[in-house]
């Protein structure tokens, strides 16, 4: 007697058994099930597929954030293909007889050929792209409207505002904070008296490391009014954590009157960009 899986059915004509549809109904179901999965948890497109990238609040922040859309776009475009091919290759050549041995080869040199140029090809223009991006991002073209001069240093944040001879500065109750009119230019100055730092505007989608002993320029645009957070983006010492700060774009006048409160306060002039502190080094550590 002639037994068979569950999920295949004999041929009438030849006896060969053969898969009924059962296997293709669980492969659809599944693919069905994920798009609901997807659809009940609430997550928008861009945190699918994007994984929820803030929304520039600078004119420059609009170049990474096409970047970095343009390269999940690939990512997606790989990953479907990639997935589809092994789907289709296990489905076009199964084992369609239990004695029956695939065929066996070498190599196939057309697929070889395949996929290495492929991969050289993506990885190329990923690296054009790229480079493209960060040269029109880190050109200095020096016709700012005003200049910032950012210190960071253990564990807090001055901020120099030079052009208006004032500054503000974080304590460990009260984190700094850094106040920019929208749509005018900024030129960014980044000090360090001690350690490395990384001064980071999430919503600017944009960080650079600040260097003992190297100034670290760049230009950035504000363009939408609003609060956005910072933080240190390079561990630097027992206190990393607490070095939070905080970005507001405000309409120009609001900006001047918070200059002319800064000078009411006493913070006229510049912050002491030599200020530093050993506290939490160990030893051999210590830059002072």
């Amino acid at each position: 007697m002639r037994h068979t899986r569950p999920d295949v059915t004999a041929d009438v004509l030849t006896g060969v058994p053969r898969r009924s549809g059962r296997g293709r109904r669980a492969l659809v179901a599944g693919a069905l099930g994920l798009v609901a999965a997807a659809a009940l948890s609430g997550c928008t497109v861009n945190e699918i597929v994007f994984l929820d990238l803030p929304e520039p609040a600078t004119v420059e922040a609009g170049i990474i954030k096409n970047l970095w859309d343009g390269s999940w776009i690939a990512a997606w475009i790989v990953g479907i293909l990639t997935w589809g091919l092994m789907i289709w290759a296990s489905i076009a050549y199964r084992r369609r007889h239990r004695s029956e041995v695939p065929e066996q080869t070498r190599y196939n040199l057309p697929i070889e050929i395949l996929y290495t140029v492929l991969p050289l090809i993506m990885i190329l223009g990923l690296f054009f792209f790229t480079a493209r991006d960060q040269s029109e991002i880190l050109t200095v073209s020096n016709d700012e409207d005003r200049t910032v001069e950012v210190v960071g240093f253990r564990w807090n944040w001055a901020f120099n505002y030079i052009d208006d001879e004032a500054y503000s500065v974080g304590t460990p109750a009260v984190p700094a904070e850094l106040v920019l009119p929208v749509g005018e230019k900024v030129r960014f100055e980044l000090v360090s008296p001690d350690v490395i730092h990384s001064f980071w505007v999430i919503d600017f989608l944009f960080k650079m490391d600040v260097i003992p002993g190297k100034t670290n320029v760049f230009e950035l645009t504000p363009d939408k009014v609003g609060v956005y957070a910072g933080k240190c983006a390079e561990l630097c010492g027992t206190e990393h954590a607490r070095m939070l700060f905080t970005v507001r774009v405000v309409e120009r006048p609001e900006y001047d009157a918070y200059i002319a409160d800064l000078k009411a306060r006493g913070q006229g002039g510049l912050f002491d960009t030599g200020m530093a502190t050993d506290q939490g080094q160990m030893p051999d550590e210590r830059t002072i």
